[in-house]
């Protein structure tokens, strides 16, 4: 039942909870969350007010106590039992009283004025006191002034965004202090046999965003703030401190030692999943042994530390050519020093990650080329995932402006096909790695001279399998390993007697290579064996990838 004139959704059984949470320090918002109340209004409205409620709801019920502990007994006239009940009724009657009086006092006198006391001096200063469980987050940390510095922290940055999602970043120890409030009124739960659970208790930081959401939405014209992380890409994450009491975790790490590693990444091993299994492991007779329940009054707030903006990241396809026989697909670099001044990677992603204003990118694309390959035909197809792009969305006629410009750019390369695509069309450039096919023509050199005649039987040669052991060259990268490949056609164009073109049609991930010169043997067969004389291999062009991705764009 909601007390008298209050908009706070609590029933009688709340009662003791809020009692007890206001006499051990904790501010009304961590009462309600006590008392799980999951209505996003009622922590919406001045914490001042939420308490000054909280207050005359404690105060109907002990009024409530009183009057029915001061109830005068029926008139003689008015009651027949007491007539019929004999000389010992009165007695009886007056014991019985007495008894309920004590039931609805459920305190003794010293313990509940105590009560009393605290509670008042709650309200009296609670707008100046720091909460002991959520270390002041949901106090003053809550009003419209942190929404106007998170909402101009994100404009600052400058992002394209129609919604965002806020997250919120806790000092684990703030779970140590919700721990030792839980202890501190789990036994009036169990005793007035009412069904809560810890996990029923309203998280801090959902309680904070239930608070700062619209808030924010409204600094943010036309900014919708939504709560899931998957309904919106872009995250606004707002982080706390409160170095003060960084030591409430410290008894965790010998009380619970598995639960503490060391780790390189981590500044502190008391992270807030570390303390959280640690807190379910610990018996609570040891818990109260090494923390006071309820928790410590701190003398400060939680600082504000940081606002951290991140947008989920947007991935861009297409189609490369190489034109230059001395730029390697990715940057070339060897025990730290640069041997190449650009790479195919380079070349293309600067421009893009300009226009999205993107902090980095990963490349990938089908296969790659070695430094002296040149990529021609249709292109290589690639994709490049750009990480918190501040802008995400280029028209089409912005896309083919910007291929243009990277085209411009440099004569080393050229791309085709630029688009964005979704993270999960990019596992289709993946996709039959085994299966696709790739054509090349290789300009090879033979020892002894040769005539047409003595390399047109490599024109009729049909699904040739070779055995190819990781070539030299990359096994300082690559596991040593022997990989079955097919080369599926082959044709030939006579240059000089020492010289012809060879073009091929082979599986994807056949080593060309090694295919024409051999490798020393670990190769079979090769070139070398078919034509019975030692061969390798001055030039080679890829022609094409075969493989349908991504869609073509019209001119």
């Amino acid at each position: 039942m909601t007390s008298r004139g209050s908009m706070l959704p609590l029933k009688d059984k709340d009662k003791p909870l809020v009692q007890k949470l206001l006499a051990a320090g904790c501010c009304a918002r961590c009462v309600l969350r006590f008392c799980c109340v999951g209505l996003h209004a009622a922590y919406r409205q001045p914490c001042q007010d939420s308490l000054k409620e909280l207050q005359a709801f404690v105060s109907d019920a002990e009024n409530g106590k009183s009057e029915q502990a001061a109830a005068p007994e029926p008139a003689e006239g008015n009651s027949t039992s007491h007539d019929a009940a004999g000389p010992n009724s009165t007695e009886e009657n007056s014991t019985s009283q007495d008894a309920a009086g004590a039931e609805a006092s459920e305190d003794p006198p010293s313990k509940r004025m105590k009560l009393e006391q605290s509670v008042s001096e709650a309200q009296a200063d609670g707008a100046s006191r720091v909460c002991v469980c959520c270390l002041g987050i949901l106090q003053q940390l809550s009003e419209h002034t942190q929404a106007v510095k998170i909402a101009e922290a994100v404009k600052a940055e400058n992002y394209e965004f129609d919604s965002l999602v806020l997250s919120v970043s806790l000092p684990a120890q703030l779970c140590v202090r919700e721990h030792s409030c839980w202890l501190h009124v789990k036994k009036e739960v169990r005793e007035k046999c009412m069904t809560l659970d810890k996990d029923d208790v309203i998280q801090v930081k959902e309680a904070f965003k239930w608070i700062m959401q619209s808030l924010i939405a409204k600094e943010l014209r036309g900014v919708s703030v939504v709560t899931k992380v998957r309904e919106s890409v872009f995250e606004v994450g707002v982080e706390f401190t409160h170095p003060e009491t960084d030591a409430d975790c410290h008894f965790l790490a010998t009380a619970c030692p598995d639960c503490f590693k060391p780790t390189k990444n981590k500044l502190s091993v008391f992270t807030r999943m570390a303390v959280v299994k640690a807190l379910e492991k610990i018996p609570a007779d040891k818990f109260l042994k090494h923390y006071p329940c309820p928790p410590p009054r701190p003398a400060g707030s939680c600082s504000f530390q940081d606002v951290q903006c991140l947008h989920v990241a947007v991935f861009v396809a297409g189609r490369y050519n190489k034109f230059c026989r001395s730029l390697p697909q990715t940057p070339w670099v060897i025990d730290g020093e640069r041997r190449m001044e650009s790479s195919v990677e380079e070349l293309i992603a600067a421009p893009i990650l300009s226009a999205f204003r993107a902090d980095g990118f990963n490349f990938s694309s089908s296969g790659r080329e070695d430094v002296d390959v040149r990529t021609l035909g249709n292109g290589r197809p690639f994709a490049m995932e750009l990480l918190n792009p501040h802008r995400s969305r280029l028209s089409r006629a912005e896309m083919k402006q910007l291929q243009e410009a990277i085209n411009k750019s440099s004569d080393k390369i050229r791309v085709r096909d630029l688009q964005i695509v979704t993270r999960e069309a990019t596992g289709r450039m993946k996709e039959g790695e085994e299966e696709k096919t790739k054509s090349y023509t290789a300009l090879v050199w033979t020892q002894k001279p040769v005539q047409k005649d003595d390399i047109a039987f490599l024109d009729e040669i049909k699904e040739l399998s070779i055995d190819q052991k990781t070539p030299l060259r990359v096994l300082h990268r690559r596991a040593l390993a022997v990989r079955q490949r097919l080369v599926h056609s082959m044709s030939t164009r006579l240059l000089d007697p020492h010289h012809f073109y060879l073009s091929l049609k082979t599986q994807a991930g056949t080593y060309i290579k090694e295919f024409v010169h051999g490798d020393f043997g670990r190769t079979k067969p090769n070139l070398c064996e078919l034509l019975k004389t030692d061969t390798d291999i001055l030039e080679l062009d890829v022609e094409s990838v075969d493989v349908d991705w991504p869609p073509a764009i019209p001119e």
